[in-house]
């Protein structure tokens, strides 16, 4: 079975770090782009970062100024979020999700989500 397991969620205050981890399992790791996406309560969905794991490029949303980089260790089957300078307005649910053969672009922006879903990690920074 296909699974995505979020980790790495927490309470911190604004200026902290974060690391988000997503573990993948059931699907060939290297055939598919991986990202990070967001839910605020009464906001739509945002995806925050991609990556493709083939190719390691990646997409990084307008908003988030250089703040966050994503990775993935490809030994481990993992995906990985640094969040750092983090805002009040980063507050949210965090998801990852997984789409076959696709770019990061087209995975964070154009479809905001795979076809695959971890449990969402709440990610909570206060002023």
């Amino acid at each position: 079975d296909v699974q995505l397991q979020a980790s790495g969620g927490g309470l911190v205050q604004a200026g902290g770090s974060l690391r988000l981890s997503c573990a993948a399992s059931g699907f060939t790791f290297g055939d598919y782009a991986i990202g990070w996406f967001r839910q605020a309560p009464g906001k739509e969905r945002e995806g925050v970062s991609c990556i493709s794991i083939s190719a390691g490029s990646t997409y990084y949303a307008d908003s988030l100024t250089g703040r966050f980089t994503i990775s993935s260790d490809n030994a481990k089957n993992t995906v990985y979020l640094q969040m750092n300078s983090l805002k009040p307005e980063d507050t949210a649910v965090y998801y990852c999700s997984a789409l076959v053969g696709a770019s990061p672009e087209r995975l964070c922006h154009y479809r905001i989500g795979g076809d695959y879903w971890g449990q969402g990690t709440q990610v909570t920074v206060s002023s």
